[in-house]
């Protein structure tokens, strides 16, 4: 019995002293003390931003590195702060700071929003490589389309294309169980799992972290990133019920392209131990015609600034002045968001939220209707879209700028996972995305305010219930 609450008094004390959002750490402190045993056994393996003691130890050290390599971009000509709109400048200024990573100009962004096309437009790219293809993912599922870009890395490799593929344990773990990754390393592709989940491992490295990132970069040259995994609509989890998944990936061309290199190959390192910083971008003086003004690239994940995706869309949100429309397939927003979305409506800014009419993830369903009433009540409109699990993630502000990549709107996303966001402050990008979030409202319908608050009370206590889990989500 001592030893019993002696573990709970230890475990609460550690939540205490570890000074989190107090959403979050009330949530631990009540898991703790209704099921205490399991509650406390639950904290040690999921309670803290564990990395594991090889890979934060080498984290600490490649940040100098990496820390010198991101700054010299701010020498490229491609570098022009002035030509940044009153959107971009705060971003930038934050990034630049916690980061070391400018925003650049120069680029080419063409948007990608059906999947099929994707894979082809990728597999295109693939069969043009001629020196490297660098690529990560959180999902790889076998089938299809994906079945025929595994191919095209193989052929790639055969014809001398140096090709290392990083694929997140958990993620890809159906893919890893099949004959592919042994094809593939026969064909001399480096194939690395990531974060690899091992319960011998699981006091010594939180579990749940997860490698989210979705970047292929080709030659140094074209890179792409977005919400989609590596997989076919058309074979993943079609017996799901939620219908074919809804994502978009940006393909670009320009100096960013070395950026989001830099993040795989700091991704790699973190990994492997393996250095392959990638040379920095031929720079030259920016065009002035048909290119994206200024590329932001915002990654976040253990190793780097706490909340730094967080603060930009806070910033983001707060800069509003006309609208906000927002996709997520996972809505479980902080406070300090929920805040910010609320007062944007409350001070007149047209705020539209966006998200899956059905979700594969039952508490995060739940989690995410408590939180309509609120935002409902400050006129923020909410959208269910019914053409399948729209997985994009996307912000537009004013129809002038946009944030575009694979974070999702929930504390794992926010908080624990390894994402890339892309700012982009491009008019012309942003009016094509804004067209394309037009076509998901489309194809969605409006809650009622007054029918919303006439759901059963049941409904009601349910959506309760796992809001006092939405910061563990």
């Amino acid at each position: 019995m001592f030893i019993y609450w002696l573990s709970i008094a230890s475990v609460t004390i550690r939540v205490v002293f570890k000074r989190r959002v107090v959403g979050v750490s009330f949530a631990w402190l009540l898991i703790i003390y209704i099921i205490p045993i399991v509650g406390v056994i639950a904290y040690l393996l999921f309670g803290e931003l564990n990395l594991g003691k090889k890979r934060a130890l080498r984290a600490k050290e490649m940040f100098e590195p990496y820390g010198h390599w991101f700054r010299a971009l701010k020498d490229c000509p491609e570098h022009q702060p002035q030509r940044m709109s009153r959107y971009a400048k705060p971003i930038s200024k934050l990034c630049h700071n916690r980061l070391g990573i400018p925003g650049l100009t120069d680029n080419t962004l063409t948007l990608h929003a059906q999947p099929h096309a994707i894979l082809k437009a990728l597999i295109q790219d693939i069969n043009h490589a001629k020196t490297s293809i660098h690529l990560e993912f959180y999902i790889w599922h076998p089938g299809g389309l994906a079945n025929e870009v595994a191919v095209s890395l193989i052929q790639a490799a055969k014809r001398g294309v140096h090709v290392r593929l990083l694929l997140d344990s958990a993620g890809s773990m159906r893919f890893l169980r099949t004959h592919w990754p042994q094809v593939m390393r026969q064909a001399n592709i480096e194939l690395i799992e990531a974060l690899a989940v091992s319960p011998i491992r699981m006091f010594l490295r939180r579990l749940d972290l997860r490698m989210h990132r979705k970047i292929v970069v080709i030659d140094h040259h074209i890179a792409y990133t977005g919400s989609m995994n590596m997989v076919d609509p058309d074979y993943f989890k079609i017996e799901s019920g939620v219908g074919k998944w809804v994502d978009v990936m940006v393909r670009i061309t320009g100096p960013t392209v070395s950026v989001l290199n830099g993040i795989q190959a700091w991704d790699w390192e973190v990994e492997t131990g393996e250095r392959h910083l990638p040379p920095l971008p031929a720079c030259h003086q920016p065009l002035e015609i048909g290119t994206v003004d200024t590329v932001q690239v915002i990654p976040s994940g253990p190793g780097m600034p706490d909340e730094i995706i967080h603060q930009v869309l806070l910033i983001s949100i707060y800069q509003a002045k006309e609208s906000i429309v927002l996709t997520t397939p996972y809505f479980i927003p902080s406070e300090n968001l929920l805040h910010a979305l609320q007062c944007a409506a409350e001070r007149g800014v047209e705020v539209n939220i966006i998200i899956p009419n059905k979700n594969d993830s039952l508490m995060v369903e739940w989690a995410s209707r408590s939180f309509f009433d609120e935002l409902l009540r400050s006129g923020v409109k909410i959208y269910r879209f019914h053409g399948g699990l729209l997985h994009t993630k996307s912000v537009v502000i004013d129809n002038n700028h946009c944030l575009i990549g694979t974070v999702n709107l929930d504390m794992r996303s926010l908080w624990l996972n390894f994402e890339v966001t892309l700012a982009v402050d491009d008019e012309i990008f942003t009016r094509e995305l804004s067209a394309l979030q037009q076509q998901y409202i489309a194809e969605s319908y409006l809650i009622d305010k007054e029918k919303w608050k006439t759901r059963p009370t049941i409904k009601k206590l349910v959506e309760q219930f796992f809001y006092m889990f939405s910061p563990l989500l």
